[in-house]
């Protein structure tokens, strides 16, 4: 057996594990979650993640490690402008804070199988078609561009998305959580409530926001146990993220532009790759990739904090800390 398939079923036992401990022990029905609860939650999502980079450095070599940990980042802190377009479409629903965790738990999981089938459909088409490297790193570059020079003004509007309006035009729903339930039944026949909407939202907003992660993800590299993993464990912590993030959604203004440039760096990197391997050796750029994520995505949280945008509201408090 190699070390790659070893570290594939380490990863497998962590995965199940995880989620056997998140389904059992941390997701009561309708329970209401803290932010102290969802900050260990979250410290144990980001410590699993750090645990695996220790092993898969002991198992796999620093190289394929440094790799692994670029990725995490990248794909964790595209998870937090995720998170954001999440708290708007439970807002615009009228979610129940008690249906939180539920729903996120059901969305996020699909979010899991939708991306292991995107990576792998994207990995099979890159190893078929190596110039399709190309197109992805233009579209890191256009969607970078495109995220860092954003009107403000252009809000996400839930009830406006084709998703919903797609859902609307196929299927019977109504504009109530049904106390809880995705589908009931009113005049003998099934209609689906707002809870099944927002389920199903989170899902393809987020296989949608894989469109920009994955491509980034493999600017980075090329091996699929690093995108697998990377991606997934990302993922993973989106639930106890949200519950950490939804009351200082504020506090990031300018966490959208540290992502931008870090995207069309890396569309760069990937459009000049042959150049650029004649300067830097792998390991060179590895560091070189990890250093830019860094410092674009520290310095962007630090700097949301410190100069906060005129007209901003105050952060929401939360009682139950």
């Amino acid at each position: 057996m190699t070390h790659e398939q070893i570290t594939y079923i380490v990863f497998a036992i962590i995965l199940v594990v995880a989620l056997v401990l998140d389904l059992g022990l941390l997701s009561r029905k309708n329970r209401i979650i803290s932010i102290r609860q969802a900050l260990y939650q979250t410290f144990f999502w980001v410590t699993l993640a750090i645990g695996f980079f220790v092993y898969m450095w002991v198992e796999n070599g620093h190289n394929l490690a440094l790799q692994y940990l670029s990725g995490y980042l990248m794909e964790w802190s595209l998870s937090i402008d995720n998170i954001f377009v999440f708290i708007l479409i439970f807002s615009s629903f009228g979610v129940k804070e008690k249906y939180y965790g539920r729903v996120l738990l059901i969305g996020i999981l699909m979010a899991i199988i939708f991306r292991v089938i995107f990576i792998t459909v994207g990995v099979a088409l890159v190893d078929r078609f190596s110039w399709i490297l190309y197109i992805f790193g233009a579209f890191l570059v256009f969607t970078g561009y495109r995220m860092f020079s954003s009107n403000e003004d252009e809000e996400f509007d839930p009830h406006e998305s084709k998703i919903y309006l797609f859902l609307k035009r196929f299927l019977p729903l109504v504009p109530h959580d049904g106390e809880g339930r995705f589908v009931i039944r009113e005049n003998k026949k099934p209609v689906y409530t707002t809870l099944f909407v927002v389920v199903i939202m989170l899902a393809v907003i987020d296989l949608v926001f894989a469109l920009d992660s994955i491509p980034a993800v493999m600017g980075i590299s090329r091996d699929k146990l690093v995108i697998y993993t990377s991606n997934i464990f990302a993922v993973l912590g989106l639930r106890s993220l949200f519950f950490l993030l939804r009351g200082a959604v504020s506090r990031f203004d300018y966490l959208q532009q540290g992502i931008a440039v870090v995207l069309v760096f890396i569309g760069v990197k990937m459009l000049t790759e042959h150049w650029l391997s004649m300067w830097l050796s792998r390991n060179e750029q590895v560091f070189l990739s990890l250093a830019v994520i860094l410092v674009c995505i520290t310095g962007a949280i630090f700097y949301s904090i410190f100069m906060k945008k005129k007209g901003v509201p105050p952060d929401v408090t939360d009682d139950s800390i």
